[in-house]
């Protein structure tokens, strides 16, 4: 049975037609609305979540099929000792796909392995989110019209920013993609992504520690927050986390058709101010998040709208 554990499981074929069906959902929602009638949805989240847990339960909801699942270890039997491999195998009696969010990197990977139905991975530690990925790809594609020939600016947690591994390996693959890395030095994208993924795949990319410097040249910007839950010590991330602001008053200084992207939860990142230019696509990326993990489901199901 197949799963979704790492962006790289999908090729670019697969995600632009997962894309084409979720731009299609867009456009005809009704046309969806009982595809997966009488299926069920696990959401197994050992990790807090907003964004990704109620879109994963909106689309299946809006494809016509049920959900049930926990939304923290403390309410699994986790709390008993239950292992990763057990838990899924208990679901495997009463669901038809997994979403699993888990703060150990590798926890989805050693789902699916001991599963008989698609397991998803809805973020595991600092590793890899594949359907954050799969948003990020829809809205790019929506705005911009295409997936490659562009710059793309990834600002803020570059070390343990589990959605800014999955892009970069994701947009790896496309042609005329130059990546512009900006962090401060403790926050640095790791060095086997540059060197198993950029450098891998010949793609052009610079760093920098100053935002307001590359700003102008960018044709998306990725924004991201420094992640409390990922430090040991809480006086580095109070020192890290006012690293970069993106204000209305920086913003004067893009391209008229930048879009700005963030995974989303912000902190202050980026300034409520920004929230009213159209430049601001986070809360479109947010929503595109439910369509694009429609088109999931249904493909790691085997289902199509009639």
């Amino acid at each position: 049975m197949r799963s979704l554990i790492n962006i790289l499981d999908l090729s670019t074929q697969e995600i632009d037609a997962l894309i084409a069906t979720a731009n299609d959902i867009i456009a005809n929602p009704k046309k969806y609305s009982e595809v997966c009638h009488g299926k069920k949805l696990a959401t197994l989240f050992f990790e807090p979540s907003t964004r990704t847990r109620l879109s994963f339960e909106a689309a299946m909801y809006e494809l016509g099929g049920h959900v049930l699942g926990f939304s923290d270890a403390g309410s699994s039997s986790a709390t008993k000792g239950e292992s990763v491999a057990d838990t899924t195998k208990m679901v495997n009696c009463y669901a038809n796909i997994i979403a699993m969010r888990h703060p150990k990197e590798g926890a989805p990977l050693v789902a699916s392995m001991n599963s008989k139905i698609p397991v998803v991975n809805a973020g595991d530690g600092g590793h890899n989110h594949p359907t954050q990925t799969l948003a990020d790809l829809l809205t790019i594609s929506r705005k911009k019209g295409r997936l490659k020939d562009f710059t793309i600016g990834f600002c803020g947690d570059l070390k343990f920013g589990r959605t800014v591994h999955s892009l970069i390996t994701a947009l790896a693959r496309y042609t005329g993609i130059k990546i512009v890395l900006i962090s401060p030095d403790e926050l640095k994208l790791p060095s086997y992504i540059k060197k198993d993924v950029l450098v891998k795949q010949g793609i052009e990319y610079v760093q920098t520690d100053n935002l307001e410097e590359v700003l102008p040249e960018l044709d998306v910007l990725y924004m991201t927050r420094v992640q409390k839950e990922r430090f040991l010590s809480e006086e580095e991330y109070i020192r890290l986390r006012d690293s970069y602001i993106l204000t209305a008053e920086k913003l004067k200084a893009a391209k008229e058709d930048l879009i700005v992207l963030h995974p989303l939860p912000r902190v202050n990142e980026i300034s409520v101010d920004v929230d009213d230019d159209p430049r601001a696509c986070y809360f479109e990326q947010a929503l595109n998040g439910k369509f694009i993990r429609m088109a999931l489901i249904m493909e790691l199901l085997g289902l199509k709208a009639e």
